[in-house]
Protein backbone atom coordinates (compact mmCIF):
# COMPACT_ATOMS: atom_id res chain seq x y z
CA UNK A 1 0.00 0.00 0.00
CA UNK A 2 1.66 3.11 -1.31
CA UNK A 3 2.14 5.96 1.43
CA UNK A 4 0.03 9.07 1.64
CA UNK A 5 1.92 12.06 -0.11
CA UNK A 6 3.63 14.33 2.40
CA UNK A 7 2.12 17.98 3.48
CA UNK A 8 3.42 20.82 1.48
CA UNK A 9 5.56 23.24 3.68
CA UNK A 10 3.54 25.80 5.87
CA UNK A 11 4.18 29.40 5.00
CA UNK A 12 6.42 30.87 6.95
CA UNK A 13 4.96 33.04 9.84
CA UNK A 14 8.43 34.54 10.49
CA UNK A 15 7.01 38.80 10.51
CA UNK A 16 11.22 39.42 9.36
CA UNK A 17 10.68 37.34 6.81
CA UNK A 18 7.54 38.56 5.44
CA UNK A 19 8.65 42.01 5.56
CA UNK A 20 11.72 41.53 3.75
CA UNK A 21 9.79 39.67 0.85
CA UNK A 22 7.66 42.76 1.25
CA UNK A 23 10.44 45.25 0.95
CA UNK A 24 11.77 43.09 -2.38
CA UNK A 25 8.36 43.50 -3.87
CA UNK A 26 7.79 46.83 -3.32
CA UNK A 27 10.50 49.08 -2.53
CA UNK A 28 10.07 51.12 0.98
CA UNK A 29 9.34 55.19 0.27
CA UNK A 30 12.52 57.63 0.38
CA UNK A 31 12.45 58.96 4.30
CA UNK A 32 10.83 62.71 4.08
CA UNK A 33 13.77 65.57 4.35
CA UNK A 34 13.19 66.12 7.91
CA UNK A 35 14.01 62.63 8.75
CA UNK A 36 16.89 62.50 7.00
CA UNK A 37 18.48 65.52 8.66
CA UNK A 38 19.43 63.47 11.80
CA UNK A 39 21.07 61.24 9.79
CA UNK A 40 22.58 62.90 7.54
CA UNK A 41 24.23 64.76 10.29
CA UNK A 42 25.42 61.99 12.62
CA UNK A 43 27.17 60.79 9.07
CA UNK A 44 28.98 63.68 8.65
CA UNK A 45 29.88 63.76 12.01
CA UNK A 46 31.23 60.70 11.81
CA UNK A 47 33.33 61.13 8.81
CA UNK A 48 35.18 64.12 10.49
CA UNK A 49 35.87 61.48 13.92
CA UNK A 50 37.61 59.44 11.48
CA UNK A 51 39.90 61.62 9.59
CA UNK A 52 40.91 62.95 12.90
CA UNK A 53 41.39 59.18 13.96
CA UNK A 54 43.21 58.10 11.26
CA UNK A 55 45.74 61.91 11.31
CA UNK A 56 46.38 63.79 14.38
CA UNK A 57 48.74 65.89 12.68
CA UNK A 58 46.42 69.13 12.54
CA UNK A 59 44.71 68.27 15.89
CA UNK A 60 48.54 68.63 17.36
CA UNK A 61 49.32 71.49 15.12
CA UNK A 62 46.28 73.75 15.98
CA UNK A 63 46.91 73.21 19.91
CA UNK A 64 49.94 75.29 19.52
CA UNK A 65 48.35 78.51 19.08
CA UNK A 66 46.35 78.06 21.74
CA UNK A 67 48.77 77.40 24.23
CA UNK A 68 51.42 80.14 23.10
CA UNK A 69 48.20 82.45 23.50
CA UNK A 70 47.76 81.20 27.12
CA UNK A 71 51.15 80.62 27.87
CA UNK A 72 52.44 83.90 26.72
CA UNK A 73 50.05 86.45 26.33
CA UNK A 74 47.55 84.78 29.34
CA UNK A 75 50.95 85.01 31.65
CA UNK A 76 51.88 88.11 30.96
CA UNK A 77 49.13 90.46 31.23
CA UNK A 78 48.20 88.49 34.51
CA UNK A 79 51.77 89.98 35.79
CA UNK A 80 51.07 93.98 34.26
CA UNK A 81 47.15 93.39 35.50
CA UNK A 82 46.23 96.34 32.79
CA UNK A 83 43.15 94.67 31.75
CA UNK A 84 39.93 94.55 34.25
CA UNK A 85 38.60 91.30 34.68
CA UNK A 86 36.47 91.37 37.78
CA UNK A 87 39.23 90.06 40.37
CA UNK A 88 40.24 86.91 38.37
CA UNK A 89 43.45 86.16 37.11
CA UNK A 90 43.80 87.25 33.26
CA UNK A 91 45.30 84.22 32.29
CA UNK A 92 42.04 82.70 33.53
CA UNK A 93 39.36 85.18 31.98
CA UNK A 94 41.45 84.73 28.87
CA UNK A 95 40.73 80.72 28.38
CA UNK A 96 36.98 81.12 27.37
CA UNK A 97 37.61 83.72 24.68
CA UNK A 98 40.83 81.21 23.13
CA UNK A 99 38.28 78.24 23.60
CA UNK A 100 36.23 80.51 21.21
CA UNK A 101 39.08 81.61 18.91
CA UNK A 102 40.11 78.25 18.52
CA UNK A 103 36.91 76.65 17.30
CA UNK A 104 36.31 79.73 15.10
CA UNK A 105 39.62 79.04 13.59
CA UNK A 106 39.06 75.74 12.31
CA UNK A 107 35.17 76.48 11.16
CA UNK A 108 35.96 79.58 9.36
CA UNK A 109 37.96 77.64 6.36
CA UNK A 110 35.25 75.22 6.77
CA UNK A 111 34.18 76.17 2.94
CA UNK A 112 37.86 74.85 1.72
CA UNK A 113 36.83 71.22 1.62
CA UNK A 114 33.28 72.15 0.55
CA UNK A 115 35.31 73.51 -2.97
CA UNK A 116 37.38 70.54 -3.02
CA UNK A 117 34.10 68.36 -2.99
CA UNK A 118 32.68 70.41 -6.01
CA UNK A 119 36.46 70.17 -7.76
CA UNK A 120 36.45 66.33 -6.79
CA UNK A 121 33.08 65.98 -8.14
CA UNK A 122 31.80 64.74 -4.53
CA UNK A 123 29.34 68.11 -4.29
CA UNK A 124 27.65 66.98 -7.77
CA UNK A 125 26.86 63.30 -7.03
CA UNK A 126 25.82 64.56 -3.13
CA UNK A 127 23.20 67.16 -4.67
CA UNK A 128 21.65 64.94 -7.11
CA UNK A 129 20.50 62.77 -3.88
CA UNK A 130 17.19 62.92 -2.50
CA UNK A 131 18.84 64.90 0.76
CA UNK A 132 17.88 68.06 0.53
CA UNK A 133 20.44 71.03 0.64
CA UNK A 134 19.75 72.31 4.07
CA UNK A 135 20.61 69.04 5.52
CA UNK A 136 23.82 68.51 4.01
CA UNK A 137 24.58 72.13 4.66
CA UNK A 138 23.68 71.58 8.36
CA UNK A 139 25.46 67.98 8.71
CA UNK A 140 28.48 70.00 7.37
CA UNK A 141 28.29 72.83 10.30
CA UNK A 142 27.65 70.04 12.91
CA UNK A 143 30.54 68.12 11.46
CA UNK A 144 32.81 71.16 11.78
CA UNK A 145 31.55 71.73 15.51
CA UNK A 146 32.22 68.25 16.11
CA UNK A 147 36.28 68.91 14.56
CA UNK A 148 36.25 72.48 16.79
CA UNK A 149 34.91 70.21 20.16
CA UNK A 150 37.82 68.26 19.75
CA UNK A 151 39.99 71.07 19.82
CA UNK A 152 38.46 72.80 22.84
CA UNK A 153 38.81 69.51 24.54
CA UNK A 154 42.87 70.52 24.03
CA UNK A 155 42.05 73.93 25.08
CA UNK A 156 40.68 72.98 28.31
CA UNK A 157 43.55 70.49 28.91
CA UNK A 158 46.28 72.85 28.28
CA UNK A 159 44.11 75.28 30.40
CA UNK A 160 43.82 72.76 33.55
CA UNK A 161 47.41 72.22 33.68
CA UNK A 162 48.32 76.07 33.97
CA UNK A 163 46.48 76.20 36.83
CA UNK A 164 43.16 77.71 35.54
CA UNK A 165 40.33 77.47 37.60
CA UNK A 166 37.55 76.19 35.82
CA UNK A 167 34.59 74.19 36.57
CA UNK A 168 34.14 70.03 36.00
CA UNK A 169 30.31 69.76 36.66
CA UNK A 170 29.35 67.75 33.97
CA UNK A 171 25.92 69.64 33.23
CA UNK A 172 27.59 73.09 32.45
CA UNK A 173 30.12 71.15 30.32
CA UNK A 174 27.81 69.68 28.50
CA UNK A 175 26.34 73.16 28.15
CA UNK A 176 30.04 74.17 26.99
CA UNK A 177 29.63 71.43 24.24
CA UNK A 178 26.54 72.47 22.97
CA UNK A 179 28.01 76.21 22.80
CA UNK A 180 31.01 75.69 21.08
CA UNK A 181 29.24 73.44 18.44
CA UNK A 182 26.61 76.46 17.61
CA UNK A 183 29.23 79.01 17.08
CA UNK A 184 31.27 76.50 15.23
CA UNK A 185 28.34 75.49 12.69
CA UNK A 186 27.77 79.99 12.20
CA UNK A 187 31.03 80.30 11.43
CA UNK A 188 31.43 77.40 9.20
CA UNK A 189 28.18 78.14 7.18
CA UNK A 190 29.66 81.53 7.22
CA UNK A 191 32.56 80.19 5.46
CA UNK A 192 30.26 77.94 3.26
CA UNK A 193 28.47 81.19 2.33
CA UNK A 194 31.55 83.07 1.20
CA UNK A 195 32.60 79.67 -0.89
CA UNK A 196 28.94 80.22 -2.79
CA UNK A 197 30.10 83.87 -3.61
CA UNK A 198 34.15 83.74 -4.29
CA UNK A 199 33.65 80.11 -6.13
CA UNK A 200 37.41 79.33 -5.55
CA UNK A 201 39.95 78.68 -3.26
CA UNK A 202 42.46 81.14 -3.27
CA UNK A 203 39.85 83.70 -2.91
CA UNK A 204 38.11 82.30 -0.09
CA UNK A 205 41.30 82.01 1.87
CA UNK A 206 42.02 85.56 1.17
CA UNK A 207 38.51 86.09 3.08
CA UNK A 208 39.21 84.08 5.59
CA UNK A 209 42.45 85.68 6.79
CA UNK A 210 40.65 89.14 6.11
CA UNK A 211 37.83 88.55 8.99
CA UNK A 212 39.57 86.24 11.53
CA UNK A 213 41.41 89.09 13.44
CA UNK A 214 38.63 91.30 12.93
CA UNK A 215 35.89 88.74 14.19
CA UNK A 216 38.25 87.82 16.88
CA UNK A 217 39.82 91.97 18.20
CA UNK A 218 35.84 92.58 17.77
CA UNK A 219 35.02 90.11 20.47
CA UNK A 220 35.18 89.96 24.00
CA UNK A 221 37.41 87.08 23.84
CA UNK A 222 41.09 89.10 25.72
CA UNK A 223 39.16 92.48 27.16
CA UNK A 224 35.43 93.52 28.36
CA UNK A 225 33.39 95.15 25.98
CA UNK A 226 33.24 98.53 28.51
CA UNK A 227 36.50 98.97 27.89
CA UNK A 228 36.39 99.05 24.34
CA UNK A 229 35.73 102.45 22.43
CA UNK A 230 31.96 103.18 21.43
CA UNK A 231 31.81 101.88 17.76
CA UNK A 232 34.19 98.49 19.33
CA UNK A 233 31.39 98.14 21.51
CA UNK A 234 28.65 98.09 18.65
CA UNK A 235 30.56 95.93 16.57
CA UNK A 236 30.88 93.40 19.45
CA UNK A 237 27.32 93.35 20.39
CA UNK A 238 26.90 92.32 16.25
CA UNK A 239 29.63 89.48 17.12
CA UNK A 240 28.17 86.10 17.41
CA UNK A 241 31.64 85.48 18.84
CA UNK A 242 30.81 87.63 22.14
CA UNK A 243 28.32 85.42 22.60
CA UNK A 244 29.93 82.50 22.41
CA UNK A 245 32.60 84.00 24.65
CA UNK A 246 30.13 85.47 27.51
CA UNK A 247 28.28 82.09 27.42
CA UNK A 248 31.41 80.33 27.65
CA UNK A 249 33.43 82.54 30.37
CA UNK A 250 29.96 82.09 32.62
CA UNK A 251 30.20 78.48 32.44
CA UNK A 252 33.10 77.79 32.88
CA UNK A 253 34.22 80.06 35.33
CA UNK A 254 30.72 81.16 37.00
CA UNK A 255 30.96 85.30 35.91
CA UNK A 256 28.09 87.04 34.87
CA UNK A 257 26.59 86.36 31.86
CA UNK A 258 23.10 85.88 29.91
CA UNK A 259 23.38 82.15 28.97
CA UNK A 260 19.36 82.09 27.41
CA UNK A 261 19.86 85.41 25.02
CA UNK A 262 23.85 83.78 23.99
CA UNK A 263 22.14 80.54 23.26
CA UNK A 264 19.13 82.25 21.53
CA UNK A 265 21.56 85.01 19.44
CA UNK A 266 23.86 81.66 18.77
CA UNK A 267 20.62 79.20 17.46
CA UNK A 268 19.34 82.23 15.06
CA UNK A 269 22.88 82.96 13.84
CA UNK A 270 23.58 79.39 13.24
CA UNK A 271 19.78 78.59 11.61
CA UNK A 272 20.29 81.91 9.48
CA UNK A 273 23.72 81.01 8.21
CA UNK A 274 22.46 77.49 7.06
CA UNK A 275 20.07 79.21 5.48
CA UNK A 276 22.29 81.23 3.41
CA UNK A 277 24.48 78.81 2.80
CA UNK A 278 21.72 76.57 1.59
CA UNK A 279 20.51 78.92 -0.79
CA UNK A 280 24.21 79.46 -2.37
CA UNK A 281 25.34 75.76 -2.69
CA UNK A 282 23.65 75.21 -6.17
CA UNK A 283 25.69 78.30 -6.97
CA UNK A 284 29.09 76.41 -6.05
CA UNK A 285 28.15 73.28 -7.59
CA UNK A 286 28.15 74.76 -11.10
Amino acid sequence: MSEAPAAPPAASADPVTERAIGLLLKPPQPRAGWRLLPARVGAMCAVELQKLRHDRTELYTRAVQPALWLLIFGQTFTRIRAIPTGGIPYVDYLAPGIIAQSAMFIAIFYGIQIIWERDAGILNKLLVTPTPRSALITGKAFAAGVKSLVQAVVVLLIAALLGVALTWNPLELLAVAAIVVLGSAFFSCLSMTIAGIVLSRDRLMGFGQAITMPLFFGSNALYPVSVMPGWLQAVSKANPLSYEVDALRGLLLGTPHHLASDFAVLLVAAALGVTAASALLGRLAR
